[in-house]
């Protein structure tokens, strides 16, 4: 299958990135050298991670095209104004090391803050060659709403809580309909979902594990996974997922062992 998806943007975006939330600064240019080593080709972070510079400085000394680099980022929600907006995305330029941004999200829905004029914001940075692709994180279907009703630049990404317990079924299917790609933050569920009976199973039928088999169901699903490890032999357990395939059945028993249960916070009360 292909290591890509394509977006409604135009540019093509890795299957599967390494995630950073929660790396320390000291940590992450170590963990992004490995994964880039390994064969990553897609790394996401955000403002309110803090490790934005040594995401850049791990891009430049590991000496890959920086054209080879899907670079990810987010603004906060204080961010959520027009000339806010614009401040943040230079800040994180600057901190990159990079002329251009190949996504910016929105991490959460504002609540309060000016939405409209973000996403103008942004739309006019993509206009401006400094953002490629502009989407959001965290949103449910009535956030995606406000923003479809009013861009001229249409999301390209939603990045949301998806796991095989908490499948977001209903959410992807909204947003197929607006050719919207799903990527997925805490695929793994911090490990907690390895204990589920099917997974188990199944890792003992393909030889891989638990976390490949999540990882694969995640790809041939349709969705962008961004799974997050310090561990180097981890982070390259995470990327060999492209050797095997899950059989139609096999796919339908990941399908059926959904939850539907939010284990991290709600966007409707996110509470930033």
């Amino acid at each position: 299958m292909n290591d890509f998806v394509l977006l409604h943007s135009g540019y093509n975006i890795p299957v599967i990135g390494l995630g950073t939330y929660l790396t320390p600064p000291e940590e992450t240019k170590r963990c992004v050298l490995h994964a880039l080593k390994a064969g990553y080709r897609h790394i996401d972070t955000a403002r309110f991670y803090f490790n934005e510079a040594e995401v850049g400085e791990a891009i430049i000394e590991s000496g890959i095209p920086r054209s080879d680099i899907f670079i990810t980022t987010k603004i906060w929600t204080t961010d959520c104004y027009y000339d806010k907006a614009i401040e943040a995305v230079k800040e994180s330029l600057s901190k990159l090391k990079t002329e251009y941004i190949d996504m910016v999200l929105i991490h959460w829905p504002p609540v309060n803050e000016d939405l409209k004029n973000t996403w103008r914001a942004l739309e006019d940075m993509v206009e401006g060659g400094l953002i490629r692709t502009i989407g959001m994180s965290n949103f449910k279907e009535h956030h995606l709403e406000r923003v479809i009703d009013i861009a001229k630049i249409m999301p390209s990404v939603n990045q949301v809580e998806c796991h095989p317990w908490f499948q977001q079924k209903a959410l992807r299917e909204f947003c197929l309909q607006y050719d919207i790609a799903v990527e997925a933050w805490a695929p793994l569920l911090r490990a907690r979902v390895f204990k589920e009976k099917t997974i188990k199973r199944l890792s003992e039928k393909y030889c891989k594990t638990p976390a490949q088999i999540i990882l694969r169901w995640d790809i041939q699903e349709g969705i962008i996974t961004i799974p997050k490890s310090t561990h180097e032999e981890r982070i390259e357990e995470n990327f060999s997922i492209f050797d095997f395939e899950l059989s139609e059945e096999d796919m339908e028993c990941m399908r059926s062992i959904d939850k539907n249960k939010r284990y991290f916070r709600d966007p409707d009360g996110h509470g930033f």
